[in-house]
């Protein structure tokens, strides 16, 4: 169906509360569908990876933002934009590597688990947020950098804070077509 001419597309917001609990019910199904933890993290990251292959080309729309040319400068920008923008917060960024291609976002309130107390015993290895290293790998990819995205403490499983890991494995190469 066709809209209208001249007429605007609207943006929805959903508030937070909403998307959070929505969140916390569609990690409590997989946990049902799934037996081990293993395959509901898998789950949750592939599909963070959908959505942040389709988030990059709004964020790159809605935020005005220049091209990075260092990884520390893409880290910043995953932090002070693009977390703000999205979820309301803006964790700290770290460079864990002499390479320079090591990051941790340090968040110091996660909005994804406001209404989650603890993670019950049996489901000890469960990344509850996993979602958001799928949804930063895929954006990541988008922009052709490679990236093994993790989480490293959690706040759930008892750690002091929420750190996500990020290792820029290559940058693409920009590969010219010759003809033959």
């Amino acid at each position: 169906m066709s809209r209208p001419p001249g007429r605007k597309q609207e943006n929805y917001k959903i508030s937070r509360e909403l998307f959070v609990l929505t969140y916390g019910a569609l990690v409590a199904q997989l946990c049902k569908d799934y037996e081990k933890d293993e395959d509901v993290n898998t789950c949750l990251d592939r599909m963070g990876y959908g959505i942040g292959v389709r988030l990059i080309d709004d964020f790159l729309a809605h935020s005005a933002v220049k091209k990075c040319r260092s990884y520390s400068e893409t880290a910043d920008m995953i932090a002070q934009v693009a977390f703000k923008m999205y979820l309301g917060v803006t964790p700290s960024v770290r460079c864990s590597s002499a390479a320079g291609n090591e990051f941790s976002l340090i968040l110091d309130k996660n909005p994804l688990v406001d209404f989650v107390e603890e993670l019950p015993a049996e489901r000890a290895s469960l990344c509850y947020c996993n979602l958001l290293c799928g949804v930063i790998r895929g954006a990541l990819e988008m922009v052709h950098l490679a990236a093994e995205v993790t989480f490293l403490q959690d706040r759930l499983k008892g750690d002091a804070v929420t750190e996500i890991g990020i290792t820029f494995l290559r940058k693409a190469e920009d590969r010219k077509h010759k003809r033959n």
